[in-house]
């Protein structure tokens, strides 16, 4: 390897490559969770200092706010997907794997009706983007809904899409009324798929 970082063929060195990959998911991870604290309109200070870093950082990454915005977005989305067997894989049962990867997908939602507002401008790319949404996540919901009805824990009625499209109902305006969490009634939600003893 030469003092470049290069690997002698002009690409960069695999170590590099893994800590830039790692560096922008931090800053992605801190995008979200400002984004669901304060809007997708807050300030990119805000953002680096939930990253630690400086905000030219940010731009290097992310040039334009709707660069970090689709950027947000897709990567919510691969963690919500990537959640689901491993929550399938550490919950003590399926039912539980559920309700925590629903509490997962309410966050990512909260999140995602303030860039909904914002991409609306662009309607081909939202639609792309929610396309993708489904596609990666409609099957995640469906393993977790499966997995608890072949237990015997839920009752096996419930369409994936459907219970996602409910979810997503009860958390339209969470971010414009602070006297309503939307989670209390998802979680009653999840309490009431459970099959009747």
């Amino acid at each position: 390897m030469n003092d470049t970082g290069e690997d002698g063929t002009g690409r960069a060195a695999p170590s590099k490559r893994k800590d830039a990959r790692r560096n922008k998911e931090t800053l992605l991870d801190a995008a979200a969770t400002v984004f669901v604290r304060s809007g997708v309109e807050a300030p990119v200070r805000d953002i680096a200092a939930e990253a630690g870093v400086g905000m030219g950082t940010i731009y290097r990454h992310f040039p334009t706010r709707a660069d970090l915005i689709i950027a947000v977005y897709r990567h919510q989305v691969e963690a919500c997907a990537e959640a689901g067997p491993a929550l399938l894989a550490s919950s003590a049962t399926p039912h539980a794997a559920l309700g925590a990867w629903i509490n997962r997908f309410v966050d990512f939602l909260v999140t995602k009706h303030g860039l909904a507002a914002v991409l609306q401008s662009d309607s081909s790319g939202f639609d792309t983007l929610h396309a993708y949404f489904l596609d990666r996540l409609v099957p995640v919901c469906t393993q977790l809904l499966d997995a608890a009805a072949e237990s015997g824990e839920i009752r096996s009625e419930v369409e994936a899409y459907e219970l996602m499209r409910g979810v997503g109902n009860l958390c339209i305006g969470a971010n414009g009324d602070p006297r309503y969490d939307p989670r209390h009634l998802v979680e009653l939600l999840i309490a009431g798929l459970r099959r009747p003893d």
